[in-house]
């Protein structure tokens, strides 16, 4: 006999890899920080113009997550080069998988290109998904960003959660 499957509980976390790698990582940083977010799984997506970057992102995902003391799973979905459809479809996948699993599921827009962005956020609101959280990390200036979430003065960024924004999520 078959032993039924137990649903995973706890969080996973969906991160869109674009041109900057320390956007995703800062982003996350500031989840973990300010929101208290803890993933048990963590897929960072990119399109393969920028795949070369996906293991240092990995590597920092779990560098930080190591410093908040837990170490999720992480993974890479690398998409073709400005792909709107395929992008939505591989991140309606990758969201509905998880809340299948039983996982509440956050998705980063943060270091995501717009195509891929809009893919994704189309997709899963027209499958009716629920997703947990929205994230993105607003700068108010752009300059001398390209550094660790901690060193950048703290009243220039702020992390903010599209759902609460929008009142869907206390």
């Amino acid at each position: 006999m078959i032993s039924p499957v137990t649903p995973v509980s706890g969080d996973a976390y969906i991160t869109l890899l674009g041109r900057s790698t320390w956007a995703l990582v800062n982003a996350y940083h500031a989840v973990l920080r300010e929101k208290g977010l803890r993933p048990k799984r963590v897929s960072i997506v990119t399109e393969e113009p920028y795949a070369g970057d996906a293991s240092t992102a990995a590597e920092a995902i779990r560098i930080v997550s190591e410093g908040y003391g837990f170490v999720p799973e992480v993974q890479v979905e690398v998409l073709p080069e400005a792909d709107f459809v395929r992008a939505g479809q591989t991140i309606r996948s990758l969201a509905g998988d998880l809340i299948g699993q039983g996982f509440h599921v956050a998705i980063d827009i943060t270091s995501g290109r717009k195509v891929t962005v809009a893919g994704a956020l189309i997709a899963v609101t027209l499958a009716g998904l629920d997703l947990r959280h929205i994230y993105y990390l607003a700068m108010k200036s752009t300059d001398n960003v390209a550094k660790p979430y901690m060193m950048i003065p703290h009243q220039i960024q702020k992390i903010r959660d599209i759902m609460e924004d929008a009142g869907v999520r206390p």
